[in-house]
């Protein structure tokens, strides 16, 4: 059985701010460095064989933390970074609110009928995301997985292999290294 490992990376001064990154790359802070050390002691036991990130910076800072201390390969794969925002990104929730109030309300309620401008709907991200997860699942059978991503990845993954409603994929909370082994075959 292949186990599946989803992990959340490590905070970023955005996350702090409330900013929305998208796929906009900033990097880890200081305390997402201390947390990616931290989720370290609690990953040791789990005996992770290998370990997959997004490119973006907070993910694959997070990911080479872990790689480096367990002792375990790391590779990157696009499919899993973080839904691209579009003209969102960068900007605070309270500048979003007051530059697309129609849009962005409807982007809370009914967001897999809504698209950020210039950004990617939930459907593009939740293509690509299960594509790059049914080739990990295929590279590493009978393995336990690392996957160092985003909120909406994570979001979308739990609603694939654990059956939730795909309405949770906007209020899910996934604190920063959030981590939960999944069985998948």
């Amino acid at each position: 059985m292949t186990t599946l490992y989803l992990i959340r990376h490590g905070e970023t001064d955005w996350n702090v701010e409330g900013r929305y990154q998208g796929q906009a790359d900033p990097p880890l802070n200081s305390r997402g460095i201390e947390q990616s050390r931290e989720l370290v002691k609690a990953l040791r036991e789990e005996r992770l064989d290998v370990l997959c990130t997004s490119p973006l910076q907070r993910a694959a800072g997070t990911a080479q933390v872990l790689s480096r201390a367990l002792r375990i390969p790391l590779t990157m794969d696009d499919r899993f970074m973080e839904i691209h925002q579009g003209d969102w990104q960068t900007r605070l929730r309270s500048e979003i609110e007051r530059l697309y109030p129609d849009l962005f309300r409807s982007w809370e309620s009914r967001p897999w009928e809504t698209q950020p401008p210039g950004g990617e709907t939930l459907e593009d991200v939740r293509e690509r995301v299960y594509a790059g997860a049914d080739d990990l699942i295929a590279r590493y059978p009978g393995q336990r997985a690392g996957l160092v991503a985003h909120r909406i990845p994570i979001a979308l993954l739990k609603m694939r292999f654990q059956g939730l409603e795909r309405d949770i994929v906007r209020s899910l909370h996934l604190p920063n290294v959030y981590w939960e082994a999944i069985p998948v075959t």
